[in-house]
């Protein structure tokens, strides 16, 4: 049913994703489909990385390590913005459409009443995205 699947990490708080990691395993596993760990970063050193290739390294390696634990077909997909906290919603969907995605697993919130005024990452990917989307609440 599904082909590709894609997972939006942030490397910063990788500690928080575990949910969301599993989930995306177990449906990878069940589909036969491949998982591609997204992340974006900005081009100026941060505390993950000191410069886009070593972010991107970074995501690689982390693939891998995902591939491995839960015995699954991995790659990583690097994306530089200027402004990753603004640029995020447009970044995931041009790596949605990059990397031919099929289906988005992604890390949400409880929503606040902030949600009522700005939409979240989960909803904008879901509208904006012929991909379907899986948000997965919690850690």
């Amino acid at each position: 049913m599904y082909k590709k699947i894609i997972v939006p990490v942030d490397l910063a708080h990788v500690s928080r994703l575990h949910k969301v990691l599993k989930t995306a395993a177990d449906l990878g596993r069940h589909y036969n489909a491949p998982v591609c760990y997204v992340g974006v970063i900005s081009p100026l050193p941060g505390s993950v990385a000191r410069s886009p290739s070593e972010f991107s390294e970074k995501l690689g390696a982390f693939a891998s390590k995902q591939g491995e634990e839960y015995g699954i077909g991995t790659s990583s997909h690097a994306v530089t913005s200027h402004d990753p906290a603004v640029d995020l919603d447009d970044a995931l969907l041009t790596a949605i459409a990059d990397t031919g995605a099929d289906l988005v697993v992604m890390a949400s919130h409880i929503p606040n009443v902030a949600d009522y005024i700005w939409p979240s990452n989960g909803g904008t990917i879901a509208s904006h995205s012929s991909a379907s989307v899986f948000v997965v609440r919690g850690e």
